[in-house]
């Protein structure tokens, strides 16, 4: 279970012992390090590990890290804001003991994620963990609301010994063909057995759209621990498919042409147990608060892009007529509107209903995109905001007429138009706060930067391993 109290100096409460008796747990299971996560701002997973039996102290007083990976591009390049950037200072990775997960697919070896504290013990400004946590208690005492969150993971599988960074895909087969599940079969069986194992419940695992790309839901859980989900999922199909000779992208674009991989966030808010998206009198069952919840994430759909789709490669990914929500227009069951309204089956839409983000990719580090999506969420909530006409089919049909009246537009075709919708948006850059917002734009526009002269493929390249 993922802890929601903060990190201090010396552990919190009983982690000390719990990280004690811990390391001796895992020593007598063969592991013989932790790997401490977190995702950086540019979307990438960094890592330090210690031995096991390190574990009590990490979680006493945290693992040394440099602020500097605030700002660190993709290529590994830095950019600097006026407060982060620099070789200066040092923070302390504090291990979440209530998520470490022994990893089935990678043998002496369990996993937590981190929180960054300062050296004088204070939150990072800059760590989105944190940040996510702040949210989601905030919402709690101050509105009443809680939510349950879940990232879906796409990715496509290719050849390990493909030439030179090439992608050449590593099962043939038409789109959710059974030739593809075929051709994958002992590999997903075995990742299927390490989630398992790792305590993840997935829900579904099949053969996506595009050439060797397969997609996997999972439950949804806290905000906080659907990020965290997210992060080891990716860990083990990656650690899963390297086992078996392959290689694994989760690039929004392994290639410049076709459709590309996506993170849809599904999303859904609770008051004293029950879900506001069923059971109302509003449309589909909502309430007038998850219609004003799904209104506030609409608005702000161009500036949220910066975050949910925040790599060059995203914008590859981000065509008309690719399922891929391009136009602000939301719709029940409508896979090419931005937000889908899913009531789920008769008999447990009360369990099942929510709202799903489509615009996302998994280049968004997931504890800053599920951050700022509730943001925008409780905004429009607060402010009893209420979604437009609904659209129905390919928003790209609609004439120019009926989609102005609807509010229906392109969303950035640009990483910089998202930026300077971001710039422009003070909820989002609140809701993160101004260290971490300017980390956010420096490093986009670090990103624009560092591919300017590059063509699509160039660009589609550039990302391809990198994620």
């Amino acid at each position: 279970m993922t802890t929601l109290a903060d990190p201090v100096p010396g552990g919190r409460p009983g982690d000390v012992e719990r990280a004690t008796a811990l390391s001796a747990e895992l020593s007598g299971r063969g592991v013989h390090g932790v790997v401490l996560a977190y995702v950086d701002t540019a979307g990438v997973g960094r890592v330090k590990t210690v031995p096991t039996a390190a574990l009590a102290s990490a979680a006493a007083w945290g693992v040394g890290m440099s602020p500097v990976f605030d700002t660190f591009l993709a290529n590994d390049a830095i950019v600097a804001t006026d407060v982060l950037g620099s070789p200066d200072g040092d923070l302390r990775l504090y291990p979440d003991l209530g998520a470490l997960a022994v990893l089935a697919a990678q043998p002496g070896w369990a996993w937590a994620p981190v929180d960054r504290v300062t050296q004088e013990g204070e939150r990072h400004p800059g760590c989105g963990r944190t940040v996510l946590r702040r949210i989601v208690r905030e919402s709690a005492e101050r509105h009443g609301v809680s939510f349950r969150a879940a990232i879906e993971i796409e990715w496509a599988v290719g050849r390990g010994d493909a030439p030179g960074g090439a992608f050449r895909p590593a099962v043939s087969g038409p789109a959710y063909g059974a030739v593809r599940q075929v051709e994958l079969s002992d590999c997903g069986a075995d990742l299927l057995a390490a989630l398992a194992a790792q305590g993840v419940d997935v829900e579904q695992f099949h053969p996506e759209y595009a050439a060797g790309q397969f997609e996997l839901s999972v439950g949804a859980l806290d905000p906080v621990a659907a990020a965290d989900r997210s992060v080891l999922v990716r860990q083990t199909i990656r650690a899963v498919a390297q086992r078996h000779g392959l290689r694994v992208s989760f690039s929004p674009a392994v290639s410049a042409q076709g459709v590309g991989n996506g993170g849809h966030i599904h999303l859904s808010a609770w008051r004293e147990g029950r879900n506001l998206h069923a059971g109302g009198e509003g449309r589909y069952g909502m309430t007038a608060e998850a219609e004003g919840f799904a209104a506030g994430v609409l608005a702000r759909l161009p500036a949220l892009t910066a975050v949910t789709a925040p790599s060059p490669a995203s914008h590859l990914r981000l065509k008309p007529s690719q399922w891929a929500g391009v136009y602000t227009a939301w719709g029940r069951e409508t896979r090419e509107a931005a937000l889908r309204i899913v009531t789920g089956t008769a008999g447990v839409r009360d369990r099942a209903a929510n709202l799903e983000v489509k615009p996302v990719d998994l280049a968004a580090n997931p504890y800053l995109a599920l951050a700022c999506l509730i943001a925008a969420g409780l905004d429009g909530m607060v402010s009893s905001a209420r979604l437009p006409e609904e659209t129905t089919g390919d928003p790209v049909r609609l004439d120019p007429a009926r989609a102005a009246a609807r509010g229906v537009r392109r969303l950035p075709t640009s990483l910089a138009g998202a930026v300077e919708a971001f710039r422009a948006d003070g909820v989002l850059r609140a809701a993160l706060g101004p260290v971490l917002a300017d980390a956010v734009t420096a490093v986009r526009l670090g990103e624009i930067e560092a591919v300017r002269d590059r063509d699509d493929e160039q660009i589609a390249a550039a990302y391809r391993w990198v994620y």
